[in-house]
């Protein structure tokens, strides 16, 4: 076993994810059996070729004295031989003709053949470990954190005790108010981090779990630094994926199989639903409504999740089985609640948190931002032309979104002047431009408010 360097040493976060998940020295410690780990072997050989035991040991995220004995046993069975010695010199391991057929067999049953998976159930121990009651929001960092947001304190109030209790909250109220985007920066009080699985074995098959496009890794991606390669040697267990705890947002294009599990009948893998990879962290369903199914559907489905705090799902096969459900769920919405959902399951959401146009010293003070982000002066005499004469004028509402959109819109037109500062006839010409013939700003401020949000989505 090799010792820790002189002045390296694994940080507090990753002594943590050590002692939570320490990494197996031996077959029986992965929790799978021999049988499974030398199927995935050969699926990887079969894959990329001849290997050596380092190669191995990275492909399949288990430790060299794992792969050592799942390669002995493998050429006992006549899978694999040895094909001389590498640059580094581990003994290099190739198929033998018996090994091809196995594992052309094998990934007809699954065709999964990435890092190793672990087990069901230590996947329900990591998540219990790791749950979000566990994180302890006080009011300061609610307020700390959004410091930089222009939001009335008594909203975040409200949306602070409610990602507090981990319980479900129901966002509403006027699209372009900024629901999606306050919902998306609510992760920022999810601190600490969490050990998400490539993969998770569920009767004999690897439901893949980790998404590099949802979960963000805290690891050293290549392992090159002095401190990567000694973590990877004594550091927690590789099948798991050091992250900062997980935001899903998925809106208008959910579907119902979304929330299932996935099965490629092409390459016989099972990948998680989104609730899943939101796992001890966030899922939001924004747009909620607007979904190719109707809203009773979806609520129906998060019934028993909401109130067993477990999810159960099924394998292509039919396989039953359930998962923690750890997840703070908030649903936005610019539609009536109460034409969306019935009084049963709304008593299921614990918060239901309305937000409301802007006040003027608040429209002001998102200008001012805007300004500053675009490079351009601030005009107070500009910022009254807009609440007096085009807001009030036309009867719309001072929405969060309106300052950017109009603001970006008469950028364009400055840059296409070649002038650096906006006056009253730029502003008007963005309004007309932004609203066009649409008088009324509900569905104009929805297409302000998903463009805004695209922008500053974190």
């Amino acid at each position: 076993m090799l010792q820790p360097a002189p002045g390296l040493h694994p940080t507090d976060a990753e002594g943590m994810a050590a002692r939570r998940a320490p990494r197996p020295a031996t077959v029986a410690e992965t929790g799978l059996s021999l049988l499974y780990l030398g199927d995935l072997l050969v699926k990887q050989l079969f894959e990329l070729g001849v290997l050596d035991l380092h190669q191995l040991g990275r492909e399949s995220a288990l430790a060299g004295s794992v792969v050592e004995e799942v390669c002995r046993f493998l050429r006992e069975e006549g899978r694999v031989e040895v094909r001389g010695q590498g640059a580094s010199g581990a003994l290099r391991f190739g198929l033998t003709d018996r090994g091809r057929a196995s594992a052309l067999e094998a990934l007809a049953r699954d065709g999964y053949s990435g890092k190793a998976p672990v087990t069901l159930e230590a996947y329900r121990e990591r998540v219990r470990e790791q749950a979000l009651g566990e994180v302890g929001i006080c009011r300061e960092a609610v307020m700390a954190a959004f410091a930089d947001t222009v939001i009335d304190p008594a909203l975040l109030d409200q949306l602070g005790p409610g990602l507090h209790s981990g319980r479900a909250m129901f966002i509403h109220g006027h699209a372009g108010t900024g629901k999606s985007y306050i919902a998306r920066r609510l992760v920022r009080l999810l601190a600490g981090e969490v050990l998400v699985p490539h993969a998770i074995l569920v009767g004999g098959k690897a439901l893949r779990c980790f998404d590099p496009a949802v979960h963000h890794s805290l690891e050293d991606p290549a392992g090159s630094s002095p401190a990567a390669r000694l973590y990877l040697e004594h550091g927690h267990d590789p099948r798991y994926v050091r992250c900062r705890r997980p935001c899903v947002v998925t809106g208008g294009e959910l579907t119902m199989e979304r929330l299932e599990i996935q099965y490629d009948a092409a390459t016989h893998i099972h990948q998680a639903p989104v609730q899943l990879l939101a796992n001890n962290g966030m899922l939001v369903i924004d747009d909620l409504g607007r979904q190719r199914m109707p809203p009773s559907e979806l609520f129906n489905r998060w019934i028993v999740p909401l109130e067993e705090r477990r999810d159960f799902l099924a394998l292509a096969n039919g396989y039953h089985f359930s998962v923690p459900f750890d997840v703070a769920l908030v649903f936005s919405t610019n539609l009536d609640p109460l034409t969306l959902a019935d009084a049963a399951f709304l008593r299921r959401i614990g918060y239901k948190i309305r937000f409301a146009p802007l006040g003027r010293e608040a429209y002001r003070a998102i200008w001012r931002q805007q300004c500053e982000a675009l490079g351009l002066p601030f005009e107070p005499v500009l910022v009254e032309f807009a609440i007096d004469e085009l807001h009030a004028r036309h009867d719309v509402p001072l929405l969060a979104c309106h300052p950017r959109d109009i603001l970006s819109l008469a950028q364009d037109q400055l840059d296409y002047q070649g002038r650096q500062a906006p006056d009253r006839e730029v502003l008007r010409w963005a309004w007309q431009t932004y609203f066009g013939e649409f008088s009324q700003a509900p569905d104009a401020g929805r297409d302000g408010e998903s463009a805004a949000h695209r922008r500053d989505a974190p």
